[in-house]
């Protein structure tokens, strides 16, 4: 238990180290009721603080730089009661996406913002899928095994560590030899365990993992390890002949709103006991 007590908050300047969104988020959210001005420099840039910005803006805060890396916020004194559609989650999305071409499938996704998802499709374009724009939504098919190809994960607009796990997943199946570079988050490959224990051929050097794709892996008994770990797992089921099983899904659940409901809608043979 962390208890933290502050008689005030001080107008300042921060400058992060590492532009972490868990870092931003806390600042804002403890700054904009703090009527003093504080400034973040080097700030995190994903789409979703933008959206937390805006969904505060809404509310009376007063907040400029919204979607850069300096962020300034001038405290108020009260925000009000307002009404806010949330941005789409890209992270389920991407899910999605890899799903789709792990299982060779034709899936279309509605209500997305194509512009917070450019560093996934270009992966997925890289591994040989078949994917089609419109304004809100993305329509992707994948007809082949996937190619090999190389991720490192980095700060918004790069690519990111989010969905790490999820193509560790997709490039276990895929042709060739892949490397993924985690330079966000130390301990973030313990799925690849996981995926061993499917046969997945995965072997770890520092912050890099090399995956030698399979055609295919073994159905087993895994257990999720995270959050975006464990989806992998789901997505490495789904992918394989015979009864998968995915203990300790409460980290899933903690990320995806009916994940078992959207699986089966596509086709999926999926439940949650």
């Amino acid at each position: 238990m962390i208890k933290c007590i502050s008689e005030g908050i001080n107008s300042t300047i921060i400058h992060l180290d590492f532009p972490s969104v868990g870092a931003t988020e806390n600042i804002i959210l403890s700054s904009v009721l703090s009527n003093k001005k504080v400034v973040i420099e080097n700030a995190a840039m994903e789409p979703e603080i933008a959206d937390l910005c805006n969904f505060l803006v809404k509310m009376g805060a007063n907040i400029n730089g919204i979607g850069t890396n300096i962020i300034e916020i001038i405290g108020v004194k009260k925000l009000k009661e307002i009404s806010y559609n949330i941005m789409p989650d890209r992270i389920e999305v991407g899910t999605f996406l890899v799903a789709t071409v792990m299982t060779r499938g034709n899936v279309k996704i509605n209500n997305v913002n194509i512009d917070d998802l450019k560093p996934i499709l270009y992966k997925l374009e890289e591994a040989g899928a078949n994917i089609k724009i419109e304004k809100n939504s993305i329509y992707i098919n994948m007809i082949k095994r996937a190619n090999n190809f190389e991720i490192k994960t980095m700060p918004y607009p790069g690519f990111p560590t989010d969905m790490q796990a999820i193509f560790g997943a997709l490039l276990s199946i895929a042709k060739g030899t892949s490397t993924i570079t985690e330079t966000i988050f130390e301990s973030r490959f313990k799925y690849t365990q996981e995926l061993k224990r499917m046969g997945a051929r995965i072997k770890q050097e520092g912050n890099v993992i090399i995956i030698d794709g399979k055609r295919k892996l073994n159905n087993a008994n895994v257990q999720a390890t995270d959050l975006r770990g464990g989806a992998a797992l789901v997505l490495a089921g789904l992918a394989t002949k015979g009864v998968t099983k995915v203990d300790k899904i409460e980290y899933i659940l903690r990320g995806y709103e009916n994940l078992d409901v959207k699986f089966r809608k596509l086709g999926a043979d999926i439940t949650i006991i």
